[in-house]
């Protein structure tokens, strides 16, 4: 590594008190005086490390030490035994960076040197569920040279560490951070897998749960059996009193299933804080005993070599009466702690926020105010995947238009993921205001949503199913494959050439504009190839209350063998997507670290945008009918764009009097 010929004649101290004086401006005196007391001891632990390995690990905690300190300051500074606390935290970065393997340390240079490879234009996601792709975790190789073929740069391996038998809300009901799913493999299986996946450029995500753990977990029961240390772990009542106080301002996630928001434990006799599941136990964030067994468990995972962590429910982390208890300042705080922490420890991590909220709260979880640019490397892009959803069935662009050209510039040092469906159901996150401000009803408009995604409304070209419908608020979200939602299911029950013709032009579509937003995009498993929903998840016991397996098939890889059989459904999906995404890759307008403006065209039927580079605009603008449309070119040209040459089909468009024709579902990547 960074090693030198005489650590001794070096003078470890002395070179980092020059960094610091050289870098005074970086750290308060607070920060500074806190830094001194937590590094008592550090010697003794990072003895193992040679003179360089060793000063890299000082100079990364003391040029980031400002961001861990005004993270979890306000959190948790009110202690009296806040010193011990960081002091803590420090050796056990420390402890986990003595251990993390030479490749990953050289890997963590890497990043260091590029620190934008996560935004690259180049960068591809895969998402799935290991047991549905390929079984286990050792069969997952057999199939790098698909992933390989189609582009993929990153893949989220799902319901990896090892939940609780039979309910287990998809995997997010963790019994053991530390243990792969005994039915997947082993942790060597996981370590091994992410070597290969890595000398073939490909980084692995997996999720780390945040806001809860299942009730059986070691701490959960440890907690059940009376033990107080570990009943602080988590939100624990002896009567009803406090959690009817915060259930008046709460609101369901599942009330279908999981009405309210405690349940009574019947070993302990306490009512527990339980979001999502009886069997999901909110995790006390407001314990600092919380944070460190959560940084422990994140430096473990990733030095098995775990490239990207997709923190789930993050919204959910702080509690606080009289809220909804999501979306909280210290949520953010938090969040940056944990950021930092593996930008010191694990340059090579990226994080990435789970959080599925409305519009005004998405930018945060990239920071803004003293956060900005501190809490998160990726956040999802939900608003960009429910208004396709929207301006797809309505055939209109306008509350699309709007709304996302309302979001207010991020930091240039984050990507969102863009993507147009997940594992996860579709909650239909669409503000009132934006709504009235283009003249529609939003509780209609979201009615209207839900009704023709799930095949209810007539003409509706969608095959989906409602998913946990709330009879107070009228509330309903929706399940489906990309293929069902878009209309090929119905079309290939229907034997309709034309409607199969349309519902591929639809699917093309939605992966053109995920791929030229300017971010990463992120594809669900199957749909690259139209696979349509499972209905048969209801003869599994325990997915048969939870139709969110509707969206999660088992991989078909006799379907995937069509692909290269030109005329075929399989082969039209995968090498149109494959296609889009070579031309991403040639594409430098597409990396996330530039501004996407959204361009108000004054056509109700297309959206535009406009991916700003040094090199030159790139305006990407979609048909979303089945109709032809015709676009007056004023607009792109005040956006920069000065050729009228769409990448996508190499070929100038031809362009009368001003204006050019767009045909159905057509995708245009301008230059």
């Amino acid at each position: 590594m960074l090693a030198i010929k005489n650590p001794e004649a070096a003078g470890d101290g002395a070179r980092i008190t020059a960094f610091r004086k050289r870098n005074s401006h970086l750290m308060s005196a607070a920060a500074s005086a806190c830094l001194e007391k937590a590094s008592i001891g550090l010697d003794t632990i990072l003895g193992k490390k040679l003179g360089g390995d060793r000063q890299l690990f000082r100079l990364r905690l003391t040029r980031w030490f400002q961001n861990l300190y005004e993270g979890l300051h306000p959190v948790y500074g009110a202690r009296s035994d806040f010193d011990d606390f960081m002091q803590q935290l420090v050796h056990r970065m420390a402890t986990a960076y003595v251990c993390r393997p030479d490749e990953l340390q050289t890997l963590d240079v890497e990043r260091n040197l590029d620190p934008e490879w996560f935004q690259h234009e180049s960068m591809l996601g895969y998402v799935f569920y290991v047991e549905q792709f390929a079984g286990k975790l050792d069969q997952v190789q057999e199939h790098i040279d698909y992933l390989e073929e189609l582009g993929v740069t990153y893949v989220h391996l799902m319901k990896v560490m090892q939940p609780r038998d039979g309910e287990n809300d998809g995997g997010y009901a963790v019994t053991d951070y530390r243990h792969v799913d005994t039915q997947l493999g082993s942790n060597d299986d996981l370590e091994h897998l992410c070597n290969e996946f890595r000398a073939r450029g490909i980084s692995v995500c997996i999720d780390l749960v945040l806001n809860h753990c299942a009730q059986e977990h070691p701490w959960a029961k440890a907690a059940q059996s009376g033990d107080k240390k570990y009943q602080n772990y988590f939100y624990m009542f002896d009567d009803r009193t406090l959690p009817d106080a915060f259930e008046q301002t709460l609101p369901e996630v599942f009330p279908e299933f999981a009405p309210g928001n405690f349940t009574l434990d019947a070993n302990s006799g306490k009512w527990v804080w339980t979001t999502f599941n009886h069997y999901q136990w909110d995790l006390n964030w407001s314990n600092p005993e919380v944070f460190l067994e959560i940084v422990d468990i994140m430096f473990y995972l990733a030095n098995l070599g775990v490239e990207v962590f997709r923190l789930d429910a993050v919204a959910f982390m702080w509690k606080r009466m009289g809220t909804d208890s999501q979306n909280q300042e210290e949520v953010f705080d938090l969040m940056q702690a944990l950021r930092t922490c593996s930008r010191i420890t694990t340059p090579a991590v990226a994080h990435k926020a789970e959080a599925i909220v409305a519009p005004d709260d998405l930018v945060r979880y990239f920071g803004v105010g003293r956060h900005h640019g501190k809490v998160s490397n990726i956040a999802y892009h939900n608003s960009l995947m429910v208004q396709f959803w929207g301006a797809l069935a309505s055939r209109d662009t306008r509350l699309m238009t709007h709304s996302l050209g309302e979001f207010p510039r991020t930091p240039n040092s984050i990507a969102w993921g863009t993507y147009i469906r997940c594992h996860d159901d579709i909650g239909w996150a669409i503000a009132d205001d934006d709504a009235n401000a283009v003249g529609i009803n939003g509780h209609a408009h979201r009615s209207f949503l839900s009704d023709y995604y799930a095949g209810e409304f007539p003409g509706s070209f969608a095959r989906g199913g409602v998913f946990q419908h709330n009879k107070a608020t009228g509330d309903r979200r929706i399940n489906g494959t990309l293929a069902g939602l878009a209309g090929l299911e119905k079309a290939i029950e229907d034997n309709n050439e034309l409607f199969i013709d349309l519902a591929v032009e639809r699917i093309l579509l939605g992966h053109a504009l995920i791929c030229g937003f300017g971010g990463l995009p992120l594809i669900y498993m199957g749909d690259e190839l139209g696979m349509c929903n499972n209905y048969a998840y209801s003869d599994t016991p325990e997915f048969v209350s939870d139709n969110r397996w509707l969206h999660r098939p088992k991989m078909d890889w006799l379907k995937a063998e069509r692909r290269h059989e030109p005329g075929t459904i399989e082969h039209r999906l995968f090498q149109g997507l494959k296609h889009i995404v070579r031309i991403r890759q040639q594409t430098p307008q597409c990396c996330a670290r530039y501004d996407t403006d959204v361009i108000d065209t004054g056509h109700s039927r297309l959206f535009a945008v406009a991916n700003r580079h040094p090199m030159g605009t790139l305006a990407c603008v979609y048909n979303f009918t089945e109709t032809h449309q015709t676009l007056n070119l004023t607009p792109l040209y005040e956006a920069g764009v000065v050729h009228v040459y769409d990448n996508l089909t190499g070929k100038n468009v031809d362009a009368h009097e001003g204006a050019i024709t767009l045909g159905p579902y057509a995708r245009l990547w301008l230059t």
